[in-house]
């Protein structure tokens, strides 16, 4: 067979050959942006051209701090196919782990929406690798950047001449692209993406098994670009000839279904608060759509909201499940074919799992050294490996303790039923371990939040003189809506036994959440660590 190195050309080349009238479309402060394909290609030969007249040579790490828009896309493109390395910067992060990353990462570039720029402000003097800053807008005011030298993208762009020909023999196994994850303790882990990976990572996207991007859809990625490369879709996209949405600056659930009705968004993604909160805005203001896919991913999708988009809004919704380490799909819940004649609360319940193993990986469940068994009831860590699973952190110590015999562990507690469907029990630090039994505080949200007046669950472990440890839960209702302890304890206990119960149900406006909208139970524990200790 012919050795043709699997690298970004591949995706680059054939889309703009095959696909040059597609749209790529960005919601702006000033209203819609919208190009072509063909367009985007010269721009990204521009900005590849304007970053080597910076200095920039392949292996150089070079930054965005940007929301989901069309420059952002561009650079996707630009920095890899010139062998450079894409860093894609979670702009929630507070200002030390900001500080960290791009210091890890020894950016020499940093490519940043305007609005973004106060969020250096508190480090700029602290970045030593950085050598250039590049400020994304139409008019950007450079007198506001932080860090000099500045300049201005489209200034940029106007004056430099179209790259020719990128290298098709880019080594397929050279870096792509690199993210950090969210920490919750400690700083992030920086996890490097290979060509490769990518080039694979896409064709799996496209599965029929997995979300089947095609030519025919219009995808808009409502996760982050700067979190797992937006679960791939950015690359899959341009590579099958999608046309895309991209959300912009700071996008309210009515942003979205606006933009999802008028641009007749076949595909959305995005994790479970996004979706309730897309949910909620379509209760109140019910709008025609023309999805064929909501993707959910990032945490646990309860089922009461699975069944909301299909019973109420004729949506489909699928579920899959990955991490950063393993860029990011690994499952996606797509039910079996000789299932189908089951009844549909029991389909309901598969396609709540994290679903099936995607094509071209590997996994294991592993309970104190040893393979669990595929019973749908023996849990055990989630162990993974495959071409575009991560195999170490970025120059990272902590390597080795997520990384064992060329697999990743996951950290995440699961079972594996018989039919090789995956179910997400809880991450190991979020397992409620009471009287040496574990509890799983995923199973109790779910339950909570199948009730029609709650808006978010969440469940953590706290100390206990006597237990251990004990579950807590935390309930905000729906806006004008109450729901009283006693409605969450009866609930509970027609599904679970009495020790699983919660000691109290806590009411609270909001959940707390992290960087990309997980909620953020290390602060909840920390918040509440006294509380059964106090009450005893």
């Amino acid at each position: 067979m012919m050795p043709t190195p699997l690298n970004l050309f591949n995706i680059f080349d054939y889309s703009q050959k095959m696909w040059p009238e597609k749209w790529i479309i960005t919601r702006t402060h000033e209203g819609t942006h919208r190009y072509r394909y063909r367009d985007f290609g010269e721009r990204v030969r521009r900005l590849s051209s304007a970053l080597k007249t910076l200095g920039v040579e392949p292996g150089d790490r070079v930054a965005t701090l940007a929301w989901n828009n069309y420059r952002h896309l561009e650079a996707y493109f630009a920095i890899p196919l010139m062998g450079a390395v894409l860093h894609t910067v979670n702009l929630r992060l507070p200002s030390e782990h900001l500080r960290y990353i791009i210091n890890h990462a020894e950016d020499r570039i940093l490519l940043v929406d305007e609005e973004l720029l106060p969020l250096l402000d508190p480090i700029r003097d602290q970045l030593p690798t950085v050598q250039h800053l590049i400020v994304l807008g139409d008019q950007p005011d450079l007198s506001k950047s932080p860090i000099v030298p500045v300049s201005s993208y489209e200034v940029l762009l106007g004056g430099a001449v179209p790259t020719g020909d990128f290298d098709p023999d880019l080594p397929e196994d050279s870096p792509l692209g690199m993210c950090y994850t969210s920490a919750t303790t400690g700083n992030p882990k920086g996890v490097v993406y290979s060509h490769r990976g990518i080039v694979l990572h896409s064709l799996a996207m496209g599965l029929a098994n997995t979300s089947a991007i095609a030519e025919n859809d219009t995808v808009m990625p409502v996760v982050p670009m700067f979190h797992a490369n937006a679960w791939g879709i950015p690359f899959s996209s341009i590579w099958f000839g999608a046309n895309i949405v991209l959300p912009g600056p700071a996008p309210t659930p009515a942003d979205l279904v606006r933009l999802m009705s008028e641009e007749r968004v076949s595909v959305s993604a995005g994790v479970p608060t996004v979706w309730l909160g897309v949910a909620k805005a379509l209760e109140k203001d019910p709008t025609p759509l023309s999805l064929r896919m909501v993707l959910c991913g990032g945490s646990a999708a309860p089922p009461a909201l699975i069944r909301t988009f299909e019973e109420t809004f004729d949506v489909p919704f699928a579920h899959a499940y990955g991490m950063t380490e393993t860029s990011p799909l690994a499952t996606f819940a797509r039910l079996k074919s000789t299932l189908f004649d089951l009844p549909k609360n029991e389909q309901l319940a598969i396609r709540s799992t994290q679903g099936l193993l995607v094509p071209g990986l590997f996994m294991r469940l592993v309970r104190e050294h040893e393979d669990a068994p595929w019973d749908g009831k023996s849990m055990g860590e989630l162990w993974l490996k495959g071409p575009w699973v991560a195999d170490e952190y970025y120059h990272d110590p902590r390597t080795e303790d997520s990384f064992e015999d060329g697999w990743l562990k996951t950290g995440d507690v699961a079972t594996i039923s018989p039919e090789g469907y995956v179910r997400l029990v809880d991450r190991t630090k979020d397992l409620v371990k009471s009287g040496g039994e574990w509890i799983s505080s995923v199973d109790l949200e779910n339950a909570i939040m199948a009730h029609p007046d709650v808006f978010e669950a969440a469940v953590v472990g706290v100390p206990h003189p006597k237990w251990d440890e004990r579950p807590l839960a935390f309930v905000v209702p729906k806006e004008d809506r109450e729901v009283r302890k006693e409605d969450v304890m009866a609930l509970l206990s027609e599904n679970f036994p009495k020790w699983w119960l919660p000691d109290d149900v806590i009411f609270l406006p909001e959940i707390p959440k992290t960087s990309v909208g997980k909620f953020m139970k290390r602060a909840l524990r920390d918040q509440y660590h006294q509380y059964l200790s106090s009450s005893q």
